[in-house]
């Protein structure tokens, strides 16, 4: 094990704001609460995205397992972030949270994969503390309203830009696996491009969405709720004709229509048509969210708990969402540990509506995890086990590692 302490520099003035437990005073006297952090881990699975998979170690044999959004980069920030938390007590969590966000401010701890890494260590906090303690993480955030969190089902069809094959596929999902709630790709070829890279939509293209859209939600009537990802594909334009040209039909949301940097744009769009409009997943912590929220340009938010800030900072989204009377249905394209740490979260706040489930055609997802039937009917039950409730299989994640990846260290 790493040293992390010896890599220290004793002679270095301390940030301007640095809140470790040094600095800020605090007594390590807490009897047995008095529990150190020794090590943190990365591993990165290979999914059908790189899940990026975080332990937290401590001297009391207590680890905790978070998830950072995946992709290239988020562990080795996890590693430049490990000596600033090693020697603390991983009980407080807020402001080992906020310590982080301090003392990566210059490395881009606004946004982007500095946030992501601290998430995934929030996370595995959360796990930390709820097995401590003996409770569930949804009691750390203040209980819940819920028992099970409904899951939507991002679904793939054979030929995704055949209306006919993803109603089929819309049609087996809820037959056969029992959704009700499913969501599908519309920034899929039409045949009438002529541009892609401009974002323009002519009038053809239009049509072959409104198509796709038609068909799945004919296929499914009341038995299913459907919503279609964008994907940040459009000018605002060409978003607003597609809105306006499905708003007779009975569509869940339509998400990320336009790209994510523009917020004027943005409002406009969302303003502009009585189609619900989600977006959310690309902007981070609740600063990034506060504009959607406040000035009303999203019918429903949706951030991506391990990408955009963690367990408390998407429950004060959802809690600033709630002011304004819109729900949460968080994006999440991750394993096992992003999916429960999500459902605690959805079972903390009144205004959630639903969990991503990204992975439904990977056979071991579940296989991740000890547990079995996770998702049962489009629900996942919350746990009452303690922390995330989910104990990290490491065997089955060293079988499934990214090529040069190093597996776990058990406890």
């Amino acid at each position: 094990m790493v040293d992390y302490r010896a890599l220290r520099d004793p002679n270095a003035e301390y940030t301007m704001r640095d809140l470790s437990a040094e600095t800020m005073g605090l007594s390590a006297d807490r009897g047995d609460r008095d529990v150190e952090i020794t090590d943190i881990q990365t591993a990165v699975v290979d999914g059908n995205y790189p899940w990026v998979l975080v332990r937290v170690y401590t001297d009391a044999g207590v680890v905790g397992t978070g998830e950072s959004y995946w992709g290239g980069g988020t562990a080795e920030i996890i590693e430049r972030m490990t000596p600033f938390l090693v020697g603390e007590n991983p009980l407080d969590i807020d402001r080992l949270y906020e310590h982080l966000i301090q003392k990566m401010s210059g490395e881009g701890s606004i946004a982007g994969k500095v946030v992501s890494g601290i998430s995934g260590i929030e996370i595995a906090l959360h796990d930390i503390a709820g097995k401590l303690l003996d409770v569930p993480a949804y009691q750390l955030l203040g209980g819940k309203y819920r028992d099970e969190v409904r899951i939507y089902c991002d679904c793939h069809a054979g030929d995704e830009a055949e209306p006919a094959s993803n109603a089929a596929e819309a049609e087996r999902v809820v037959e056969e696996l029992g959704y009700d709630a499913l969501k599908f790709d519309l920034d899929v070829p039409s045949g009438h491009e002529v541009d892609r890279a401009n974002r323009h939509m002519r009038g053809p293209s239009i049509g072959h969405k409104v198509e796709i859209v038609r068909a799945v939600c004919e296929a499914v009537g009341d038995r299913a709720d459907v919503a279609f990802d964008c994907h940040w594909s459009y000018t605002g334009g060409s978003a607003k004709r597609l809105l306006a040209a499905v708003e007779d039909l009975d569509v869940w949301w339509i998400e990320d229509p336009i790209p994510p940097e523009n917020h004027d744009v943005q409002k406009e769009v969302t303003q502009s048509t009585t189609t619900p409009v989600t977006v959310g997943e690309n902007v981070y912590r609740t600063h990034g969210q506060r504009r959607l929220l406040e000035e009303q340009a999203v019918d429903i938010v949706a951030p991506d708990l391990p990408k955009v800030g963690g367990m408390r900072e998407t429950q004060k989204i959802a809690h600033l969402a709630d002011l304004y009377y819109i729900p949460v249905a968080m994006h999440n394209v991750g394993s096992p540990i992003a999916t429960m740490a999500a459902a605690h979260l959805g079972a903390t706040v009144p205004n959630a509506l639903a969990v991503e489930f990204h992975s439904y055609q990977l056979g071991w997802w579940e296989d991740l995890v000890e547990e079995d039937d996770l998702i049962e009917n489009g629900r996942m039950t919350v746990p009452e086990r303690a922390g995330l409730g989910v104990t990290l299989d490491l065997d089955a994640v060293a079988d499934h590692l990214v090529d040069g990846e190093t597996p776990f260290d058990e406890a």
